[in-house]
């Protein structure tokens, strides 16, 4: 088997991984590139669609608009959180932070940016900027079943990255979903032609390059067999980068106590779906609240050793 990113064909690592989140159990056989350490499914099954299982999958939950002062309070709390302005914004996401937007500081974004969302789904996270005062967002996914468009303004095509012919963007994300395209040589080129001369692109995926994936191999459930086709490494994601042109300048991990519960869950034959999931029903899970208390705690300390089983990687155009 040939590696995807590197082109290696030498001392790959072959696994059997099964699908769980549905509980469907069937198997599907993935490897581990000896040169890059990427691991990435085989061969995509020719009916990959019939396990996104439509509107219920998680990405289309239906968002929730809140109105008078807890709207005012999460406009303040989310604006701090994407570009870290504000004492009173500050001051509410120490005390129910928002655990996605943080990651866009790193981006160097301000509520005038350009920001391009790839792969969004329903677009939570645009939605979000868009109502604390980013005018300047949009989102595209072409597997959304049609165009979205939302009362305050955001709308979310039905496209792919290459159907994208507007360029200039200050910020383009794929929160998540990298990890669910083929070509992902040509994504990043095509990301890399809309962007600025001085734009970021930020992929927020699950890593290989992690204490879960050592632990639990096959069990880990951000493997996500047959869904995420692959699973980078931090040597992958840079040989990625500079085959397309870029210069990855920050890694930062992200990880929280799912990695555990879930892979946990995966060892005794849970599916993330299943009634005795700790997704499902949290009070009819095998877990005590003070086992995922235990199991947030160290995922952070996981996060500071750059071992979490989830990362932001930053991409920058390497002459800016």
């Amino acid at each position: 088997m040939q590696c995807r990113i590197c082109s290696n064909q030498e001392k790959n690592t072959t696994y059997e991984a099964r699908e769980m989140m549905l509980g469907i159990r069937d198997m599907h056989t993935y490897f581990k590139c000896g040169e890059c350490g990427c691991l990435q499914i085989a061969n995509v099954p020719e009916n990959i669609q019939e396990y996104y299982p439509g509107d219920d999958y998680y990405s289309y939950d239906q968002i929730k608009t809140e109105t008078g002062l807890k709207k005012m309070l999460i406009t303040l709390r989310d604006r701090y959180a994407a570009t870290g302005q504000g004492f009173i914004g500050k001051l509410l996401q120490m005390k129910m932070p928002h655990d996605k937007l943080p990651r866009l500081q790193q981006a160097g974004v301000s509520v005038q940016s350009r920001i391009l969302d790839v792969g969004c789904g329903a677009g939570h996270l645009l939605h979000s900027l868009k109502e604390c005062g980013f005018e300047n967002t949009h989102g595209i996914d072409p597997f959304n079943a049609k165009k979205i468009e939302y009362a305050n303004g955001l709308t979310i095509e039905q496209k792919s990255i290459h159907e994208v012919t507007e360029g200039g963007w200050d910020l383009i994300m794929m929160n998540h979903s990298f990890e669910h395209v083929l070509d992902q040589h040509e994504t990043l080129t095509q990301i890399k032609k809309l962007l600025s001369p001085n734009g970021v692109c930020m992929i927020r995926i699950p890593t290989v390059s992690s204490w879960a994936w050592d632990h639990y191999g096959v069990n880990w459930v951000q493997l996500d067999a047959p869904r995420h086709l692959f699973l980078h490494s931090q040597e992958s994601m840079q040989y990625l980068a500079d085959k397309v042109g870029f210069e990855l300048r920050d890694t930062i991990y992200d990880s929280f106590a799912f990695q555990y519960w879930g892979s946990e869950q995966y060892l005794k034959d849970i599916p993330l779906n299943d009634e005795r999931s700790y997704a499902v029903n949290p009070d009819k899970s095998i877990f005590s609240d003070h086992q995922i208390q235990s199991y947030a705690i160290r995922s952070k300390a996981l996060n500071a050793e750059q071992q979490g089983d989830q990362a932001a990687f930053y991409l920058h155009n390497k002459s800016a």
